[in-house]
């Protein structure tokens, strides 16, 4: 994953207006319970609607709330969640993710992204990188090891403090580190730390979703400990702040989205994701309500409340309505008028119907949708992209009927998304005189391997929890099956190749790190459901505009 360390930042816009939503049910698994308001504020899944109306009186009257996820294994198609012996995998799976444990003056601090003793070149596979420990810190805090998170967090806190630097341009306050790798001098007995900023990175590409993933870490940490103290101190809030600063400030584009270079997300390289790609904007949309639930009361944490807010309405009308694609949609945008001129406009990103890809009629189903890659005017990336779809679901930026929907497209085309290892990071593949264009004929992102169409099984936990959180755990067991067939046996590579992943990436390490952490989530998610409550969040049922869409806002 040398190349996978790759991200990106620009831009970023802050249009206010919004149209009209209607209301979602969005407590299908969900049961909120009251607690005591004397106690302190906790960080609960506050609704939109709840801050909406609490702006307007002040957000210190605020109730306390906390919604815990009920267990799957009480609904009907879920009875026997828990029947199941532990399978011997997961013994050796922790054995793995523990051998892949840094420490800094003999504190846990992270994993390193591979163990790979085979490989003749180590690269940055040694260092821990802030996306990879997000699968390793949830199986920790699952597990009741909350240390090593709470150390992660902080450490890399302290790294976003530092001046960052790539090629002499000097990076926003906000930004975290890509990775860090601790440097132990046996002789001075000392250990040092090494950040990443992008500085090192392959195309040298600043990172974007590293505070993004931050934000999300350390809100599923305080939902799993319960622990408020940590989030609430000034340096977590401080930090928050920043990133925030970073992602939410004015820009000269007119989308309520983040502007993004290409390799920003987990899709590094040149992937042609460049500019509002569903990867970033579905991170992007859960960082921004788990901030929301943590910031504190205080006049400054309420002026981000606003803005996160605004900002949330405007994104979830924006991806819902503009990136979102299923049969009927597809028939629409294939009936366009093109060169619509005013507010009335239908076809608003002026797309041509011809530019639709043959592939996307066939692969398309009758019942089934997913968010596209990537919208802007005259272009429409129709690829399916799994971490984007995935956090979709479980930061509720899908509404239900879309969640519903997306799990019914990865059923009905199992053998193009799943095949023989979970999980198509992308589908299709790019490949002949596209590619070469694309990806600047990337050696190592040929068609059906890495980022072009690999199967990688970190995703088996991203999954797992939307399969969980729409009620389909059947979906989740068969996927880990297909995992526990190969995983153990070829020593935990870091991604397969082919149109059904039945072959080891021809780059991929070995003992990768985030595909231990992933199948370990995904197992203690599926033995106990009750566990997606940290990584997972609830849309409100009451959720309301805060303004009226503006005639004059044209795309």
């Amino acid at each position: 994953m040398d190349g996978a360390k790759e991200y990106g930042l620009r831009n970023v816009s802050s249009h206010c207006s919004i149209s009209e939503m209607d209301d979602y049910d969005l407590s299908k698994l969900l049961e909120k319970r009251r607690i005591n308001t004397e106690r302190k504020r906790s960080f609960d899944d506050r609704s939109l609607s709840e801050l909406s109306i609490g702006l307007l009186r002040g957000l210190d009257h605020f109730d306390s709330s906390y919604s815990p996820l009920r267990s799957v294994v009480d609904s009907p198609a879920s009875s026997d969640q828990n029947s199941f012996e532990p399978h011997p995998m997961v013994a050796e799976a922790w054995d793995a993710l523990r051998r892949c444990t840094v420490f800094f003056r003999d504190h846990p601090v992270g994993t390193i992204a591979a163990y790979d003793h085979a490989s003749e070149e180590v690269l940055n596979y040694d260092q821990v990188f802030v996306r990879d420990f997000v699968p390793s810190a949830l199986a920790f805090l699952m597990n009741g090891e909350p240390d090593i998170v709470k150390n992660f967090l902080l450490k890399t806190l302290q790294l976003q403090s530092w001046e960052k630097k790539v090629d002499r341009f000097k990076l926003g306050e906000g930004a975290m580190p890509a990775s860090f790798k601790v440097l132990h001098d046996p002789v001075r007995k000392m250990d040092t730390i090494v950040a990443d900023f992008g500085e090192s990175a392959i195309g040298r590409v600043a990172p974007v979703d590293s505070g993004f993933w931050w934000i999300i870490l350390l809100r599923a940490y305080t939902k799993s400990t319960g622990d408020l103290t940590l989030a609430e101190t000034s340096e977590c809030q401080k930090g928050i702040r920043l990133i925030l600063t970073l992602c939410l400030s004015e820009g000269f584009d007119t989308f309520p989205t983040l502007l993004c270079a290409d390799g920003c997300s987990m899709i590094d390289r040149r992937m042609g994701i460049y500019g509002y790609p569903i990867e970033i904007q579905a991170l992007f949309f859960m960082a921004l309500r788990c901030a929301f639930t943590m910031l504190k009361h205080d006049a400054e944490g309420k002026e981000f409340a606003e803005r996160i807010v605004k900002r949330l309405h405007a994104l979830s009308y924006h991806m819902r309505s503009y990136f979102w694609l299923d049969f009927q949609q597809l028939n629409d945008i294939y009936r366009y008028k093109t060169e619509e001129y005013s507010h009335t406009a239908v076809n608003k990103f002026n797309v041509i119907p011809d530019s639709i890809p043959e592939w996307v009629f066939e692969f398309m189903p009758k019942r089934g949708g997913y968010f596209v890659g990537n919208v802007s005017p005259a272009r429409m990336d129709f690829r399916w992209f799994a971490l984007g779809n995935c956090i979709a679901i479980l930061s509720s930026l899908a509404t239900p009927d879309q969640s519903a929907t997306i799990m019914d497209l990865i059923e009905a085309r199992w053998e193009e998304l799943v095949g023989d290892m979970p999980l198509k990071i992308s589908y299709p593949a790019i490949e002949s005189h596209e590619w070469r264009i694309v990806t600047g004929c990337d050696p190592k992102n040929t068609r059906w391997s890495y980022h072009n169409g690999g199967s990688w099984p970190v995703l088996l936990w991203l999954l797992t929890a939307a399969c969980i959180k729409t009620g389909r755990p059947q979906i989740a067991r068969r996927a880990i099956d297909l995992a526990e067939n190969r995983l153990l046996k070829d020593n935990w590579p870091e991604y397969y190749d082919g149109k059904l992943g039945r072959f080891i990436g021809k780059q991929a390490r070995k003992y990768q790190t985030w595909s231990i952490a992933g199948y370990l989530v995904a197992k203690m998610m599926l033995e106990d459901p009750s566990h997606l409550g940290m990584i997972s969040l609830e849309e409100d049922k009451q959720m309301k505009p805060v303004m009226k869409r503006s005639s004059s806002w044209n795309f």
